[in-house]
């Protein structure tokens, strides 16, 4: 999942970016709700974490914004005010969710994983193609039922080819699909993950090659 967090503090923002990159989350961090309302507009983020009281923009308005605007992005408040009249006032802006800060990070997964429930695209709950399974409710990788350690960023391609079957999938498809905006990488970067999770999948027993390198276009997932 593609996940924005719109927070205006370090403390907060940075560890609960890094937690979510380890659950293979893509996600990127703004500090005030302007900006937090420019970067929602391109479309890509599947979930955004919004605080409540932000600079330029607050998290209130920002939301209205977002609903005004036909976004369909699962909104998630994050907030240091409990009473009931704040949530209500949230939930009645738009937002699908809300938090009191400060929260455990193992509930927060947990209420993502109950709002991406929620959301109208439906996913297969496993991954297959042939013998190989990504099984996305346990982030775990298997091939003719051997266990396959991925790094994040090899599971989040290959989950992506698996989503995408037979698709070519350029490289600057993968920059803007997994790459957070606040990281610099090259499509150099790209072609050594996709070198690292073609050996592992050899490595775990596959007879092919599953990733098809396509001359001049990108890559595709071969099999069926």
């Amino acid at each position: 999942m593609r996940i924005l967090i719109v927070e205006d503090d370090d403390r907060i923002a940075k560890p609960l970016a890094q937690y979510l990159r380890r659950q293979h989350h893509i996600v990127d961090i703004t500090s005030d709700g302007l900006e937090g309302w420019e970067w929602s507009q391109s479309g890509l983020y599947e979930l955004i974490l919004l605080d409540l009281m932000l600079p330029k923009l607050d998290g209130i308005t920002l939301c209205q914004r977002l609903r005004a605007a036909s976004s369909n992005a699962l909104i998630l408040m994050l907030t240091a005010r409990d009473t009931t009249g704040d949530k209500i006032i949230g939930l009645d802006a738009g937002a699908d969710d809300y938090l009191v800060k400060p929260f455990d990070l193992k509930e927060l997964a947990a209420r993502i994983r109950a709002l991406s429930r929620r959301s109208p695209e439906i996913r297969p709950p496993i991954l297959i193609r042939g013998d190989l399974q990504l099984d996305p409710s346990t982030q775990q990788v298997t091939y003719a039922g051997k266990i396959i350690s991925l790094t994040p960023k090899e599971y989040m391609i290959l989950e992506y080819f698996l989503r995408n079957p037979n698709q070519v999938v350029t490289r600057s498809v993968i920059l803007d699909k997994l790459w957070e905006f606040d990281k610099s990488s090259g499509e150099g970067s790209i072609k050594t993950h996709i070198t690292n999770l073609r050996n592992k999948l050899k490595a775990s027993g596959s007879s092919e090659d599953l990733i098809e390198n396509i001359y001049g276009m990108g890559y595709r997932l071969v099999g069926k």
